[in-house]
């Protein structure tokens, strides 16, 4: 059985939970992620979809592409999961917004492509030009 981890928004608006290992993180460097999120990368975790569901609140979402659907907090504007129908079963879930990000490390980088120059952090992880998803 897979452990439950939690997490929120800054505001605590926004909850959820899903029981997953914490596995397949990455650290994404997509312009999109970057536009949609303030940050210069954003690190997600992809979870099956009916592992995760919402405890409290009422997520908005925003469709970032054609294939992604974002959700974020209407209050404090935290960004938190994102939806892809290029992997329709799954469910990928910003690192920051939970509990214990701390358990969480990061796998591989993708979208590397897109990667600011000055940006070195986890040198050491594979990458990926685009994104692999199997």
């Amino acid at each position: 059985m897979s452990a439950i981890h939690q997490g929120g928004c800054h505001c605590g608006a926004l909850r959820y939970e899903f029981a997953a290992p914490l596995r397949d993180i990455a650290h994404c460097h997509c312009t999109i992620c970057r536009r949609s999120t303030g940050g210069i990368v954003t690190t997600w975790i992809s979870v099956p979809l009916a592992s995760f569901r919402w405890l409290a609140g009422t997520a908005r979402e925003y469709a970032s592409s054609s294939s992604c659907t974002r959700s974020f907090c209407p209050t404090c504007g935290a960004h938190l999961t994102l939806f892809t129908t290029l992997s329709p079963h799954s469910l990928d879930i910003t690192i920051a917004t939970l509990d214990q990000p701390e358990l969480a490390p990061a796998d591989r980088h993708i979208w590397v492509q897109s990667r600011l120059p000055w940006l070195h952090l986890d040198e050491h992880l594979p990458q990926e030009q685009q994104e692999h998803i199997p």
